[in-house]
């Protein structure tokens, strides 16, 4: 018996372990599922090389430029090493504060930046809303991350951040519209969707011998 107890020992320590790409300090691996109800298996992380203007929904409207970045993992995993190492740590840094405001366990995150260059730019942070799978939903809260975000008043060249928390479930690979005051994009399904798709399948050839499945 104790012949065997050693055996099976040794076999444990001895078998190969997967190692993942080095993304310079992310942090601990993350779950190989998304939260909430998707059941798409996650990317491999550190093979994507997306710009996160290539997969953020911009509105403009006059002066004002609305850019709205979603935080999910199974969105910015599909990103360049430096893009998804900073949107994941400042998804991190605020999740526990974003989640406190919704009545689910994790919130769906996206970060919100309002930019002009002009002088006295009026924005309203409570103007944004998404409509997805059947329903037009409004931030549960808002947790700013610039300075002056409450004036709700932009000068040349300043910037003005925040992330939004909504309730789940977001399913990214469904319709989505971003709507500002009256204004509106669906970039994310006329151009987004593709791109992300075409993304993922370089990521899985980047990967090689990664096994996850995509699931439906």
């Amino acid at each position: 018996m104790k012949n065997i107890l050693a055996t099976a020992a040794c076999l444990a320590a001895c078998s190969p372990v997967a190692q993942s790409p080095d993304l310079g300090g992310v942090g601990e691996p993350l779950p190989e599922r998304v939260s909430g109800d998707s059941t798409l298996s996650l990317p491999p992380a550190g093979y994507g090389s997306l710009r996160q203007d290539e997969f953020s929904i911009e509105i403009v409207d006059a002066s004002l430029h609305v850019k709205v970045t979603p935080l999910s993992e199974e969105v910015i995993r599909l990103a360049a090493p430096d893009t998804y190492e900073r949107l994941r740590a400042l998804a991190g840094s605020r999740e526990t504060d974003a989640s406190s405001m919704t009545e689910a366990e994790h919130a769906v995150l996206f970060l919100v930046s309002f930019f002009s260059r002009e002088p006295n730019v009026e924005y309203r942070p409570d103007e944004i809303q998404i409509s997805h799978r059947g329903r037009i939903q409004r931030a549960a809260g808002m947790v700013p991350l610039t300075t002056g975000w409450g004036r709700q008043l932009l000068q040349p060249q300043q910037t003005q951040s925040a992330i939004y928390a909504f309730e789940p479930p977001f399913d990214y690979d469904l319709p989505l519209t971003v709507r500002y005051g009256l204004l509106q994009s669906d970039a994310w399904n006329q151009l987004i969707l593709p791109r992300l798709e075409q993304e993922r399948a370089r990521v899985l050839s980047r990967a090689g011998g990664w096994t996850g499945v995509r699931q439906r």
